[in-house]
Order: structure tokens, then C-alpha cells, then sequence
């Protein structure tokens, strides 16, 4: 908001518009933007108006302010011969349809060339491969999107960073510059994402390091192959178990 002290203001009758509206110009006398000159307008009734649209939604179709200029209050005379000209109703108090190009939806219009007729001329008959037609095409996956996640690790509720979980030594990452990080997150998205087994990536680590991009499969996980053995199984079973008592324990103390 201007403060009343700062600025300078001078309403007068607007001769180029209808009979009572009303021209305000606002001086600004200090401040960075002192000596600027704010315009207004003012209807019979009172309403105020900063720019020409919204005078052109109020004129509706009774008035024609295409030629109109804002900031001056006066009608341009120059766009005034070009429309008498052309045969469009100009006048600004008369009662004709809005012309301004600006205020107006874009129409759109078509190339004569495709209003003549065309004849259509076939010198051989196409044939179409059967492995371009649609179906049976696969989707495109990315190598090595798991890297973009690098650095981002969850928090709790507070807001304190959780530690990363420590992998079994038999878990060994593959690719250029894949660190453990990498390798959890690739893991768990493929047990969550995957519907088929997790085994791995089945290519030597030397190949896979020296051309990943022919050699990693990216419906696997950045992982070399792990063959699960009895042993590991019954590791897993004794884990699950331990926690499972654990947890009852912890049950019981709670109910009482």
C-alpha cells in the first residue's frame, strides 16, 4: 500500500471513454520508484480498473477499446484510419463488437493448400516387418538407476539418521564404483519389485567390470550370484526363531 504523503494523485473526466468515466493518474514522489506515474480508471458507479482487459471484460460488447490507450486516455488515430479502412467498427463510444487481436480467443486457420484437391499416387505397396508391429515389445530399463539414491538414507521420527545395515560377507557389490549402500538399495527394490528370482548377476566380475553395460542384467539386482546353501537356511531359520521369542517376551511384559 502507498502511504497518502508519498504520492500525488489527479482524477479527471476521460473524454475518450463514456460520459462519467473517470481518468486517475497516481504521482510517486519517494522511494526507489519516485516520479512513477500509476494509471486508473474509474466507472460511473464507482468501480476501479487497472489495466485495459479488465476495462475490456466491463466494456463487454457495448463498447470498442481496441484502439483505446491506456496510459495516455486517448484513442489511437493511426489504429482508428487502419479499421475504418478495413471497414471494422472503431468508434470507442459506439456500440460495436470487440476487435482487439489481444483480447479475443486465437482462431485458427488452415493453409490453402489443403482447401485443393489432392490425388493420391501409391508406386508400391508398403510391407510391414512383423517384429515393428505392436505387442511383445519390452519396456526399457535403466543401468544403474540405484546409484541416484546414493547418500540418502531414512530417518526416525525425530529426525536422527538411521545406520545402514551390514550385509553378510558372501554379498559382494558389481559395477563401476557400486558401493554396499548401492547394493542394499538395488537388493530390496528387486525383492519388492520382482516377481521373478533373485539370483543375481550371472557374468564374471572382471567382464562386468570392464563392459557393464553389455554384461549386467537390470532385472537383477547389482549382486553377484549367491548360491544358497542348507547351511544358510537353517542360519535364517535360527534368526527368525530367536526373534520371534524375543518378541513374545516383550509382549508379555507390556500386558503386565
Amino acid at each position: 500500500m502507498l502511504d497518502k504523503m508519498s504520492v500525488e494523485r489527479k482524477r479527471f473526466e476521460c473524454s475518450a471513454l463514456p460520459k462519467g468515466w473517470q481518468r486517475e493518474e497516481v504521482v510517486r514522489k519517494s522511494g526507489l520508484s519516485a516520479g512513477k506515474v500509476d494509471v486508473y480508471y474509474y466507472s460511473p458507479d464507482g468501480q476501479k480498473f487497472r489495466s485495459k482487459p479488465q476495462l475490456a471484460r466491463c466494456m463487454g460488447d457495448l463498447v470498442d477499446v481496441s484502439a483505446f490507450d491506456f496510459r495516455s486516455g486517448k484513442a489511437n488515430n493511426v489504429l482508428r484510419k487502419q479499421r475504418k479502412h478495413r471497414g471494422s467498427p472503431f468508434d470507442i463510444t459506439s456500440r460495436g463488437v470487440r476487435s482487439d487481436a489481444s483480447l479475443v480467443p486465437p482462431i485458427r486457420q488452415t493453409a490453402s493448400i489443403f482447401k485443393q484437391p489432392v490425388t493420391v499416387i501409391k508406386q508400391m505397396e508398403g510391407k510391414v516387418k512383423t517384429e515393428f508391429k505392436h505387442g511383445g515389445q519390452e519396456k526399457p530399463k535403466q543401468l544403474f538407476w540405484e546409484k541416484r539414491l546414493e547418500g540418502m538414507r531414512p530417518c526416525d521420527t525425530e529426525g536422527n539418521e538411521l545406520h545402514a545395515m551390514e550385509l553378510p560377507k558372501g554379498l559382494k557389490a558389481v559395477g563401476p564404483h557400486v558401493t554396499e549402500e548401492t547394493l542394499l538399495q538395488s537388493v530390496a527394490t528387486a525383492l519388492h519389485v520382482s516377481n521373478q528370482p533373485i539370483t543375481g548377476q550371472t557374468g564374471s566380475k572382471t567382464a562386468l567390470e570392464k563392459n557393464p553395460g553389455v554384461f549386467i542384467n537390470p532385472d537383477q539386482p547389482l549382486v553377484q550370484a549367491v548360491a544358497v546353501g542348507e547351511e544358510d537356511i537353517k542360519r535364517q531359520e535360527e534368526r527368525v526363531s530367536l526373534a520371534r521369542k524375543k518378541l513374545e517376551e516383550a509382549l508379555k511384559n507390556l500386558k503386565q
